[in-house]
């Protein structure tokens, strides 16, 4: 993958819109998170709204469960009293687990079959499920994505509760939980974290607290402070000759090419912007 990528063009490459870019602070560093307005715009607008109000400051991750999901909220969400009051954002929002399939919208399908959709491959940066017959498509749960937790109510989430994936895909997840973005750099911290010891991995009270120092979008940091970052294309030559290297692995060590490549193994390169 490397050497496929050394030749790579500017062309090859788009940035992050700042609008759409999401710095979670933490102790140990920033976490960069790409949002998916072309998904879930409704819970996208409703969380620069957070962010805006400064809704996530000093709030923590409440749930580490191994090999599954990071949970950032907060703690006291339970309890109305202390629960942390919201002011111009909305308090829930109609789920968004899939939409139409757009035929402007580009994808970049994967040569293999997939156990939980139709097809699977890419859309703008994003891995996508779809179902053709019934012309949906949807983002799909891989190591990395964000979701915005909610209850047993599917309408009862609003992107105030932040999941992130840490483990193998839990595609049964899909098209039951929105997923808004991706994190594009900074996931070693989120996966690193100690993990809870209490029911599904949530942290009790003698487990350590993991505040959140902020939560901002791109747009609202100085330039100077932000951290530039651009992504593969994945609507390129290029990016079919990755998944293919993905595919087939041709390194000396290997000595049985798979010939078959899982949408949760095809990572997307991520670099300083140029």
């Amino acid at each position: 993958m490397v050497e496929l990528l050394e030749p790579s063009q500017p062309s090859d490459w788009r940035p992050l819109a700042a609008e759409n870019t999401l710095y979670l602070e933490l102790a140990s560093g920033r976490v960069v998170i790409e949002l998916a307005p072309d998904f879930a715009p409704s819970h996208v607008a409703n969380i620069h709204a957070l962010a805006r109000e400064k809704y996530w400051h000093g709030l923590a991750a409440t749930r580490v469960n191994d090999n599954y999901v990071v949970q950032f909220a907060d703690p006291h969400a339970e309890d109305p009293v202390k629960r942390r009051a919201i002011k111009q954002a909305k308090e829930t929002l109609p789920a968004e687990f899939e939409r139409s399939i757009d035929p402007q919208m580009p994808f970049t399908a994967l040569p293999d079959g997939d156990g939980y959709a139709g097809s699977v491959g890419f859309t703008n940066g994003f891995p996508v499920a779809r179902d053709e017959r019934a012309g949906r498509t949807w983002l799909v749960h891989t190591y990395g994505a964000v979701s915005a937790g909610r209850d047993v109510n599917i309408d009862s989430g609003n992107g105030g509760e932040l999941t992130v994936v840490i483990g193998h895909a839990p595609r049964q997840l899909d098209r039951n939980v929105t997923v808004v973005g991706r994190v594009r750099q900074g996931i070693e911290l989120i996966s690193s974290l100690p993990r809870g010891y209490g029911n599904l991995g949530f942290y009790q009270e003698d487990d350590p607290v993991m505040r959140i120092k902020s939560v901002r979008l791109a747009s609202q940091v100085p330039v100077a402070e932000q951290t530039p970052l651009e992504v593969l294309r994945t609507d390129t030559p290029l990016f079919l000759q990755l998944i293919e290297s993905r595919r087939n692995r041709r390194e000396e060590w290997f000595h049985r090419p798979a010939e078959h490549v899982e949408i949760g193994n095809v990572p997307l390169p991520v670099r300083p912007a140029r």
